[in-house]
Parts: C-alpha cells; structure tokens; sequence
C-alpha cells in the first residue's frame, strides 16, 4: 500500500529549533505520520508550551532543551536521551538564525554566530545521532538549507554561506554514511512566513518583491513544508541520498 511507505509509527524524530515556526510545524507533521518527537529548543518554557500542545493532541513529545552551538550540550542531550531508552531514528536538523548587514559592516563575530548555527551545529548533532545510527543500520537526517543555498542576496552573507555549506554537508554525509543505510537529504524552503520573516513580510516593497518574483505569487507557509518531511523521513525515500528538495513556490525555477 502506498500509504505505509509514509508511516512512522514506532520511530523517533529530533527536531531542532522546533519550539515554533519551521520547525514545530514538521514536527507536528511527522507526529502526524506516527513518530515519537523530541522537540528542541533553549527556551524552556517555550518548549513545555510546545510540547505540552503536542501532547494534547495525542501525540508523543518528549523535551530537550540544549543550545546546538553547545557541543558538549549536544552530547549530554544524546547521552540522556540513550538513559531514557530513546533512539532517535530521524533527525531534522533546523535550528537556524538571521544576520542582516552589509559585509563591509559585518563583525565577525555575527559571522561566526550564523555560521555555528545554522552549519556547524547540523553537523555537530548530525555527527551524534550518526554515530547511534551506524549500528542500527538505519536512519534518516534532513537538514534544512534555504532558496540560499543556491542564490545569493545583499546583506545576510554569513546566511547564505552557511545554507550553501548545508547543501554540502547533506552531501557529505550521503558520501560517508549512505553505506550504513543512512539517508541524509535536505529541504530548501523559500520565502516562508515566519517570525524570523516577519520584517520582510511587513516591509511592503519586499512584500511585493516577493510575490512577484514567486511563479505561485505568495509566501509559503510553515505547514507547506510537512510533505517534503515526510518524505525524506520515511521509507518512501530509502533509495534518495544527498539531494536537495526546493519547497519555494516554484521561484528556483524561473527568472
């Protein structure tokens, strides 16, 4: 049946950064497909709201409130989750921020925040949950990239570095891990609205800008991004390895 090839009873799924936005809504869609969810985030009371909603919903939410900056923060949560008899079996990768600035005016500092953040944490936790899923033999990791992870704008360099670098983090991990029966894949969203968004969103110019530069003439919401999820979450995509799927209203694909 067609149907179970998107199942994800019996498994767990990692989130990160999925206390709200992109990533509580695939949270909340691989939830609904049957996967356990560890929901993550650093705000603490953010996260027990988030999870406290999913439960009330029926489904399963567990919590781990670490910054994924954090590398010995990281290997902590993976060790209590071990503690706790959780096998994390997917992995989303997500946890991501923003840096508006002009290069010339660029600190490196703000340079090197993005780039922990939205790079080198997915491959910190990648790194974590790959080393639990080598020996399972199994396993699926979606990291998030950005339409910047082939497209450049001014003023959010260190962005667009880092979704570049996730474009080809997703494929280093295929090169290395895909013997393993690990599926690393990622997922390109467009112009979202979400709160990290929300200036552009209430900047009438770029409002306009993007509607009119997006073939479906809208910006995508945060649930648009469940059905990619999904699919690189389950076993519907056990022969995909290393790609990258746009969920961008079509924008890639057209001048």
């Amino acid at each position: 049946m067609p149907a179970g090839l998107f199942e994800l009873t019996g498994q767990t799924a990692l989130v990160t950064g999925s206390s709200r936005g992109l990533g509580r809504a695939m949270a909340e869609g691989l939830a609904d497909a049957g996967a356990a969810i560890v929901l993550n985030g650093t705000d603490p009371d953010r996260l027990a709201a988030a999870a406290g909603g999913m439960r009330g919903r029926g489904f399963i939410a567990h919590e781990a409130c670490f910054d994924v900056t954090d590398e010995a923060a990281v290997a902590a949560a993976f060790a209590r989750l071990d503690g706790d008899g959780i096998a994390v079996d997917i992995l989303v990768n997500n946890a991501g921020i923003q840096w508006r600035q002009p290069m010339v005016d660029l600190a490196t500092a703000d340079w090197r925040r993005v780039m922990e953040t939205n790079l080198t944490s997915a491959f910190v936790v990648g790194r974590e949950a790959a080393r639990r899923m080598i020996p399972r033999g199994r396993g699926k990791i979606v990291n998030v990239g950005s339409l910047m992870s082939e497209l450049a704008r001014a003023t959010i360099a260190p962005y667009t570095v880092a979704k570049g670098g996730i474009k080809m983090l997703t494929r280093a991990m295929a090169a290395e891990w895909a013997q393993h029966g690990i599926q690393a894949n990622a997922i390109g969203p467009g112009y979202m609205l979400t709160d990290m968004n929300q200036a552009l969103v209430d900047d009438p110019a770029f409002d306009a800008w993007v509607k009119g530069r997006t073939p479906s003439r809208r910006w995508g919401r945060p649930e648009e991004l469940i059905g990619a999820s999904v699919f690189l979450a389950s076993a519907a995509s056990d022969y995909v390895n290393g790609q990258i799927i746009y969920v961008d209203g079509g924008m890639l694909a057209v001048l």
